[in-house]
């Protein structure tokens, strides 16, 4: 169901159900965040998260549930949440291809991934009207904070899904590409950051999640951003690269 590949410091986990739309049960998302897991041990410098198949994930898989004894509390709060919580927090730049439907658990699998590029077809929004349930892994504060409360109760009244291409426009997602074209695309990123200056990016990563989750104000983040320079300068990748540019070369950063 999960595939974990690692080659040139970049490693690139596959949803690889595609019978199903890559929907997730209890046993597909433990391997999911084992794959995590691995790769953060491997002490990679990029991941990329792809679906195969038609959909990058569906959501959750509800084929053997049954309502009358779901223990959906113990499936979100018990499983789904903390593999969110994990993603966010990888200690790499990560990169997700997003392409057909993305719904349910697969938006949130967005959700916490840094850099999501999404092809021009996809499907995003919230199919849950047709169910009696509601939108879930942080769906709504994605949609509150980029669309405001109109919008997001429009699209849940509704169940209208967005394009991938409207979900760009719409600031939900970096940037959309034509379909055969966007996984090269998050691909040829990867690599790209895998060969940056990973301590810098992951000060980036930090600030921005603190910026969003303390609701920090200007001068409290240009203080914390002040602090994290500071902490840089004692990096080699951070000698290498003021080396570079006073040497007018390419830098050669390894990641230190």
């Amino acid at each position: 169901m999960i595939d974990l590949t690692i080659a040139d410091d970049v490693a690139t986990i596959v949803l690889n159900a595609p019978s199903k739309l890559n929907a997730l049960d209890e046993r597909a998302l433990a391997e999911l965040e084992s794959a995590y897991i691995e790769a953060e041990g491997a002490g990679v410098r990029a991941l990329v998260l792809r679906g195969e198949g038609r959909a990058f994930c569906a959501g959750r898989d509800i084929s053997g549930v049954d309502p009358r004894d779901d223990d959906v509390l113990g499936y979100l709060g018990g499983l789904v949440t903390p593999l969110l919580q994990r993603m966010s927090r990888f200690p790499a730049p990560t990169f997700a291809v997003a392409h057909g439907a993305c719904l349910g658990v697969g938006l949130g699998l967005l959700i916490a991934t840094d850099v999501v590029y999404v092809a021009e077809s996809a499907k995003v929004g919230s199919p849950f009207a047709a169910l009696g349930a509601t939108l879930d892994s942080g769906g709504h504060a994605l949609f509150l904070d980029r669309l405001g409360a109109h919008k997001t109760l429009d699209l849940i009244y509704t169940g209208r899904l967005m394009s991938g291409a409207e979900a760009v426009a719409s600031g939900l997602f970096s940037r959309a590409f034509p379909d055969d074209e966007v996984v090269q695309a998050t691909t040829d990123a990867a690599a790209a950051a895998a060969r940056g200056a990973t301590a810098a990016f992951l000060a980036s990563k930090e600030l921005v999640a603190r910026i969003r989750d303390e609701r920090l104000t200007l001068w409290d983040a240009v203080g914390i951003e002040n602090a994290a320079q500071a902490a840089l300068c004692d990096t080699s990748d951070y000698r290498e690269g003021f080396a570079a540019f006073q040497e007018k070369r390419k830098p050669e950063f390894r990641g230190h």
